[in-house]
């Protein structure tokens, strides 16, 4: 492992999770020689290793220490394996804590993940032609093809990683053989964290590298102040609520959501990071035939939580379809897609909005006041993300006072309660949980997802196209109480649009 320090500013600041700092203070309470896990020397193959401890003595700590229950310490000890904080001695490439007489010992801190460098292709590089030097060119299957990809791409400074390779291994030599042994399991450990085999969770993955550190403190400039006496007087101007109400508020979501919470309830029919098993993500897929009736069931919690899900959305247009009210529906997505879409299409969709739904004679026109539909007019002549929210906020409400009720009392919703499913629980065995572990697939792709969402938007554009002119005439009678035009006005208009 290339030895490196904080002031090396070769590489660039990587901030780690805020919890890691939080793991960090209980693996230093676990290493106290008085109150910690007591280690003890262990016989590993024909080397005698010390400070080991067992994972029995690690959740037994755990459970007596932060007042939990063996489950929850179990769970606990894995995610200190999983970060790196503790490695395994025997099995190392399955990053779990097992409550029995399994050996582990703790990383060194120099291999903990609070470090301000990240895993870099180099050093792994150096790793693997360690390895390969000790191995004598035997590998495991997914190290020889990392191997391979990393001497196709580094080729241009191969010669320098195999000879940090050999003076890591001539130095490695010179140790004793088990001071040898223990830094081979730390620095392995260290890569099956943050280069972990395929197909295998990591913990390390946390998205994308930050350019500043968001931990960092600010300077108490002129500017910081006057945001802070912004952000205060903004504050105290805020309405407030009684406490009752809100406690009272707060209670109720708690009673409506407690059943659909996958801390307090289990997942059914199983939760696929413990065992493995896909069936509860096959079974909630945006895009799925039958949901099941815990998804169905919140629908009725709120307007929100049914616009939210996808398949109760294309649920509820089949019931606003046959009320021949689709287009309040079909504006309030165009707005969303103008207000998250790309900058550069913001123009022409705002025009798209106008044509099909605002402007007089608009093939699916909707029902909004004049005050509104005059603002939203005019800021359609400079368009910009939030034009549409005044307009949007009126048909949701709209939407979420009438037809939503409406539609929960529909045929439509209780032929789904009907039809929804109640998977049955899986009780998987010891030796299935193995099988599931071999058997993990990758997950769908994202751009396949999204090539099906957009192939399903394509068919219903298709699908809504020719519906537009049976209903011009009656909106345009409507329209003369909205626009305040008068009937000799809208004569004209009435013609153009019957005659298309």
């Amino acid at each position: 492992m290339t030895i490196r320090s904080d002031r090396d500013h070769g590489q660039r600041y990587r901030p780690r999770m805020s919890c890691l700092k939080k793991l960090e203070a209980t693996v230093v309470q676990m290493q106290d020689p008085s109150t910690g896990v007591k280690g003890t020397d262990q016989k590993l193959n024909v080397t005698i290793i010390p400070h080991v401890i067992t994972g029995q003595d690690i959740v037994a700590w755990i459970t007596k220490n932060m007042n939990i229950d063996s489950d929850e310490a179990q769970a606990f000890g894995t995610m200190l394996v999983a970060f790196g904080y503790i490695y395994p001695l025997q099995d190392h490439k399955k990053l779990v804590l097992r409550p029995d007489g399994s050996l582990y010992r703790f990383q060194t801190p120099y291999f903990w993940p609070v470090q301000k460098w990240k895993a870099e292709d180099t050093d792994y590089a150096i790793y693997l032609a360690k390895r390969n030097i000790r191995k004598k060119g035997v590998l495991d299957a997914y190290e020889q093809e990392e191997y391979n990809k990393l001497h196709k791409w580094m080729n241009h400074k191969w010669d320098f990683i195999v000879m940090q390779a050999k003076e890591q291994y001539h130095a490695g030599k010179a140790r004793q053989k088990a001071d040898r042994v223990v830094f081979d399991c730390q620095e392995r450990a260290y890569w099956i964290v943050h280069r972990p085999p395929p197909q295998t969770h990591s913990a390390m993955d946390y998205g994308l590298d930050r350019h500043i550190d968001p931990n960092a403190e600010e300077k108490k400039t002129y500017d910081y102040y006057r945001r802070i006496i912004i952000y205060t007087q903004q504050a105290v101007m805020r309405s407030r609520v009684k406490s009752s109400v809100s406690l009272g508020a707060l209670a109720k979501y708690i009673t409506t959501f407690k059943n659909h919470d996958p801390f307090l309830v289990p997942c059914l029919p199983s939760n696929p990071w413990q065992t493995d098993d896909d069936s509860y993500w096959e079974l909630n897929t945006p895009d799925v035939e039958i949901p099941t009736k815990m998804r169905v069931e919140r629908w009725s919690f709120s307007f929100y939580e049914l616009l939210n899900d996808p398949r109760g959305r294309a649920d509820f247009k089949i019931f606003l379809k046959k009320e021949f009210s689709g287009e309040n529906l079909a504006f309030w997505e165009a707005a969303e897609e103008l207000k998250w879409g790309t900058a550069a299409s913001m123009s022409e969709k705002a025009e798209h909005i106008f044509k099909t739904f605002l402007a007089p004679g608009a093939p699916r026109w909707i029902n909004i006041d004049g005050r509104t539909m005059g603002l939203t007019v005019k800021g359609l002549e400079h368009p910009h993300r939030y034009v549409l929210d005044a307009a949007q906020t009126h048909i949701f409400m709209l939407m979420k006072k009438d037809t939503f009720y409406r539609y929960l009392k529909s045929p439509v919703y209780k032929e789904m309660q009907k039809k929804a499913i109640s998977p049955a629980p899986h009780n998987f065995s010891e030796a299935q949980l193995q099988q599931n572990m071999r058997n993990r697939r990758p997950s769908i792709d994202p751009i396949i997802t999204w090539q099906k969402e957009q192939e399903e938007k394509a068919k219903a554009e298709a699908a809504s196209g020719p519906k537009v002119r049976d209903r011009c005439m009656l909106k345009m009678l409507y329209l003369t109480s909205y626009v305040h035009m008068t009937a000799e006005q809208l004569v004209p208009i009435i013609c153009i649009a019957t005659s298309k």
